[in-house]
C-alpha cells in the first residue's frame, strides 16, 4: 500500500535539497538569449542527466558505501552534518553564491558554453552532494521494495517540479521577484537544518543502541 507520509516526507526533503526555485534564476541567466527551443532542450535535458545519476546513486549507492566498510548510521551523521551545513548556507543566503560562482566557472570550462545540461545544471545543482547524501538516507531508511518504490516516486515528482520550473524560469522570476525568493529560501534552510539535525540524532542513537 502507498505510504502517503513517507511520501510527503521524502518529497519535502528532496525538494529543500534540490530546491527548483534556487535554480530556476540560474538556469534562467544562463540560457539568456539562447532561442525557445534551446531552453526546452536544456531543462529537459538537465533534468533527464539528473534523474540517471540519482537513479543509478539511489539502488547502487548502498552497496558501494558498505564495499567501502562505511555503515549506515556514519552515512546517517555525515550526511546530516552536510545537509544542515547547506541549511545554513541558504539561511546566511551563501547558497546561491555559491551555484552562481560555480555556474559562472563552468560557463568559462565548458567546451561548448550553450550546452550547460550536464554541467552545471544536471551536476552538480541539480545532482549535487546533499542530493545523492538525502536520497541515500532516505533508501536506507525504506523498509522493502513499497518504501524504496515510495522515495523514487518523490524523487521522481521532485525533478518534475524542477523541469516545469526551468520551462517556465524565466517569466517566472519576472514575477516572483527577487525578493520572494529570498525569503523562500531562507524558510527552506530553516527546514532542512531541522531536518538534517534529525538524521544527526538518529545515526547517533541508533549507533549507540546497536552498541549496547
Amino acid at each position: 500500500m502507498f505510504d502517503y507520509s513517507l511520501f510527503i516526507s521524502a518529497f519535502a526533503i528532496l525538494f529543500v535539497i534540490i530546491d527548483p526555485p534556487g535554480c530556476a534564476p540560474i538556469f534562467a541567466t544562463l540560457t539568456k538569449g539562447t532561442s525557445r527551443k534551446h531552453q526546452k532542450t536544456m531543462a529537459f535535458k538537465s533534468v533527464g542527466v539528473a534523474a540517471v545519476i540519482l537513479l543509478g546513486f539511489a539502488f547502487f549507492g548502498e552497496w558501494v558505501f558498505s564495499k567501502l566498510g562505511i555503515s549506515l548510521d556514519a552515512l546517517r551523521v555525515a550526511g546530516g552534518i552536510m545537509l544542515f551545513i547547506i541549511g545554513l548556507n541558504m539561511v546566511f543566503e551563501k547558497r546561491t553564491e555559491h551555484r552562481e560562482d560555480r555556474a559562472e566557472e563552468a560557463l568559462h570550462e565548458a567546451t561548448d558554453p550553450e550546452d550547460i545540461s550536464v554541467f552545471p545544471m544536471g551536476i552538480p545543482m541539480i545532482a549535487g552532494p546533499g542530493t545523492m547524501a538525502s536520497l541515500l538516507l532516505l533508501m536506507s531508511r525504506a523498509d522493502g521494495i513499497t518504501e524504496q518504490l515510495t522515495v523514487i516516486a518523490a524523487l521522481i515528482a521532485v525533478l518534475s517540479v524542477a523541469l516545469v520550473t526551468f520551462l517556465i524560469a524565466g517569466p517566472l522570476m519576472k514575477v516572483l521577484g527577487k525578493s520572494f525568493t529570498d525569503i523562500l529560501t531562507r524558510v527552506l534552510g530553516v527546514l532542512l537544518a531541522t531536518l538534517a539535525a534529525q538524521f544527526v540524532l538518529d545515526g547517533i542513537i541508533n549507533a549507540f543502541t546497536a552498541a549496547l
